[in-house]
């Protein structure tokens, strides 16, 4: 029975080629009345980390159902899968190496194929750099359509998906060890230390030397200085009051920070 579920997109393509609208003109091929989601297709080249975490904090706020494709593909024409999973939320359709482990982290798989049928495919045979156009688009056009997971390829074992290896937070003598998981387009800085971490505690966070005091929005500090927050994702973030953590403390991806508890909340 034909459906017309809504398609995402993610990817590292940018916006000044041409190869996001070719994706939605290979998808409006195969049925022009899908409603298709641009998710961002502004993830830094490459970056699975910054993918996962995308995916992550977007797809629970879509219909079940919704097939999201995404496309940060490193491996791209190597022997790493092309992979389609069913997942309570709907469906992932993209590379197999650990661009979806974050959502499955939270809603675990219950199904998926490797995408061998060429009859959901493009063409038969795919260029082998633009598996987003030539394979990813139109199988999931196909999936919103109603095909059933299984016609678009063989069964995979679902504890065979590759997961991305991200450190969790952790412990310390004075808090919680973790690290910038994230960075916005503001140059907010988001950890990877939950909010259930530090509710109902007093507590700061520490970055190298610098301390930063805690608030409940962006504007509970001075234009220009630092605060530490619950992000609307529901992780510890650092942010500037009109301005950019990242530059002001001069961190990257993956940098270290430190949630620092109050004496009397450390046991």
């Amino acid at each position: 029975m034909s459906q017309n579920r809504i398609v995402t997109l993610l990817s590292d393509f940018g916006l000044q080629d041409v190869y996001v609208g070719v994706m939605k003109g290979v998808i409006a091929t195969i049925n022009p009345q899908l409603q298709v989601v641009d998710l961002t297709h502004q993830i830094p080249p490459q970056s699975l980390a910054a993918g996962r975490f995308s995916l992550l904090n977007a797809c629970p706020y879509f219909p079940t159902g919704t097939v999201h494709v995404g496309v940060v593909d490193p491996g791209v024409g190597s022997q790493r899968r092309c992979v389609a999973v069913a997942f309570p939320g709907g469906f992932l359709v993209g590379p197999d190496n650990g661009l979806f482990s974050g959502i499955l982290s939270l809603s675990p798989a219950v199904a998926a194929v490797e995408l061998t049928n060429t009859a959901y495919w493009r063409v038969p045979h795919p260029s082998a750099t633009f598996h987003g156009r030539d394979i990813f688009s139109p199988v999931a056009a196909h999936l919103a359509k109603g095909v059933a997971l299984e016609a678009l390829g063989e069964r995979i074992d679902v504890e065979s998906l590759v997961k991305l290896p991200i450190p969790e937070s952790h412990p310390t003598n004075v808090g919680i060890a973790g690290y910038i998981q994230y960075i916005d387009y503001f140059g907010n800085l988001v950890t990877n230390i939950p909010a259930e971490a530090v509710a109902g505690k007093t507590w700061s966070v520490a970055v190298g030397n610098v301390v930063i005091p805690v608030g409940q929005t962006y504007s509970d500090t001075q234009t220009g200085e630092l605060v530490a927050l619950i992000g609307s994702h529901g992780w510890v973030e650092i942010a500037v009051n009109c301005g950019s953590a990242q530059s002001q403390l001069q961190v990257d991806w993956g940098g270290s920070v430190e949630v620092v508890l109050s004496k009397t909340n450390v046991k």
